[in-house]
């Protein structure tokens, strides 16, 4: 199968009762057949869930559903980065560290949370260090433990938005698995740990500092309790780790970092009070920093002729005629099905012209030369926005042998309006390839700035990208071409403007629903 990369840890999501959960895609539809040389038959990607982890990406709390991995828009509506709020949460061992942090995420009026734990990166241990280990001698609660370049590079990608590799951590045959969880920075990153404050590089990237304090005789009964149940410890190696290097670790390095506190939470977890101070603090924050995107897209005026990227097939009795169909509120699903392919495959077609191309000669039947034209480059990637997007891969696959396919999961929270990034399955080379972007619809473009946005966090670069859609907007050919000049646009139409559900006016209705027969939401 083609090597290609995704979220773990992260797959399509269901959330229960509030918020409102995005309507998950339909199940892939198998490529219809074609004839194919005698090569190789290429491997498609899925979007099916990834395998259930031994962590869950959300956290249900008493009132809803908080995602720890994924993310929403982390730019602003000119595509420029908008850079999350790090809270940093130090304390000893077992003094309610996670706790403390998983009760502020509930607190937080924000579904997208990275929480990151200083448990992670423990250094790989030597064949000795291993033996230390198993009789309770190694040092686990000591700086040099813990591997901090990663920390703080693992923190500067989150805080660019990029993705990261994040070890994990066995504290039972103390050793990192060979997997790894990919997470993306979000609204919040939280990073925990003993020794959270111990590193001046990642100190100063916390906006926050919430020191833990906890009393002794609790942290240490919380420690029997979790590395016996847990860790499968014994007692006796238990209390020899605490008194011989626990205690003292905290004394000479947690403690004294209490210094760098803004908050100190008494109590841990059971301090609700301090909880929601933090939270309202975190809140404010967010607010001025504006985090809000498809608003802000929907209500920008530019007043301009259209870009120069925007490469809008003509508009035939052919084309127009297509659109006919398509646009009829009253055309059966199976001629909306029928129409809707034809138009995708005259974007597709129209798309692929304004790829380079190089001269080649070759022979034809009657052994005379004919000079033609070949793709300048083999390497073309086609990468779906789920769900409506998955309509047009059929189209490239028909035009394109053996190309690759990746899908892009951005849907919309019911609750906030806003697009949200919940799933990514991308070749790992991704970026050497030119990519076909394909979207049915663009209203407002915040989702196709969002896509654009992960291809370009995958190092793909801008002019390697062609956006495909049936139907655009003005605003949202604006949008785009305004945040990412060097992209092309190609298209069948374009609306004048988006209602104030974010609909396209006159528009095709929803297309998803349309096109695979679901019921449409609530308008």
């Amino acid at each position: 199968m083609d090597e290609v990369e995704s979220i773990t840890d992260q797959g399509e999501v269901e959330v229960n009762s509030e918020p409102s959960s995005p309507r998950p895609p339909s199940a892939e539809t198998p490529t219809q057949g074609a004839l194919r040389s005698p090569r190789t038959r290429r491997q498609r990607t899925t979007s099916q869930s990834q395998s259930s982890m031994s962590r869950e990406p959300i956290l249900r709390g008493r009132r809803r559903t908080i995602y720890t991995a994924g993310r929403p828009p982390w730019y602003d509506c000119q595509g420029q980065l908008v850079e999350p709020f790090v809270i940093g949460v130090c304390g000893g061992s077992a003094s309610g560290k996670t706790t403390v942090a998983r009760k502020i995420i509930e607190e937080l009026d924000v579904p997208w949370v990275t929480l990151l734990s200083l448990d992670s990166f423990y250094k790989v241990l030597t064949k000795k260090h291993h033996e230390e280990a198993a009789l309770n001698e190694y040092n686990f609660d000591h700086p040099d433990a813990f591997d901090f370049e990663l920390v703080a590079k693992t923190l500067v990608r989150l805080k660019e938005g990029k993705k990261v590799e994040v070890p994990i951590y066995n504290f039972v045959t103390h050793s990192r698995e060979t997997k790894t969880k990919t997470m993306y920075g979000a609204n919040v990153i939280i990073f925990e740990g003993i020794l959270a404050f111990y590193s001046p590089d990642v100190l100063k990237m916390l906006d926050m500092k919430v020191f833990v304090d906890t009393d002794s005789d609790e942290r240490l009964v919380r420690r029997l309790q979790r590395d016996i149940a847990e860790r499968d410890r014994e007692l006796d190696g238990v209390l020899k780790q605490y008194f011989k290097f626990v205690k003292p670790a905290f004394d000479y390095y947690i403690a004294p970092s209490m210094v760098h506190a803004d908050i100190i939470v008494p109590r841990g977890g059971e301090n609700e009070v301090a909880i929601n101070l933090i939270a309202q603090n975190v809140m404010t924050q967010l607010q001025q920093r504006g985090f809000k995107l498809r608003e802000k897209l929907a209500n920008t005026s530019f007043g301009m002729a259209r870009p120069s990227s925007l490469h809008l097939l003509p508009s035939t009795p052919q084309i127009r005629g297509l659109h006919t169909f398509i646009r009829n509120k009253d055309t059966p699903r199976d001629e909306f099905i029928f129409y809707s392919k034809r138009l995708i495959r005259l974007v597709i077609e129209h798309a692929l012209t304004l790829l380079p191309f190089k001269d080649v000669t070759v022979e034809t039947p009657q052994g005379i030369p004919y000079e033609g034209k070949h793709i300048a480059t083999e390497k073309i990637c086609g990468v779906s926005i789920l769900r409506a997007g998955e309509t047009m891969e059929n189209a490239l696959c028909e035009v394109l042998k053996d190309v690759r396919i990746g899908k892009i999961l951005i849907q919309t929270n019911l609750d906030t309006g806003e697009p949200e990034l919940y799933y990514l399955r991308l070749p790992k080379d991704i970026k050497d390839y030119h990519i076909f972007l394909m979207d049915a619809t663009v209203a407002t473009g915040a989702a196709a700035i969002m896509a654009i946005r992960v291809l370009l966090d995958h190092e793909v670069t801008e002019e390697h990208i062609s956006l495909c859609s049936l139907l655009m907007t003005e605003q949202g050919v604006h949008n785009i071409a305004y945040a990412f000049p060097k992209v092309r646009i190609v298209t069948t139409a374009v609306d004048p403007c988006v209602n104030e559900k974010f609909y396209i006016v006159p528009g095709i209705g929803n297309f998803g629903d349309r096109y695979f027969g679901t019921e449409p939401s609530d308008q």
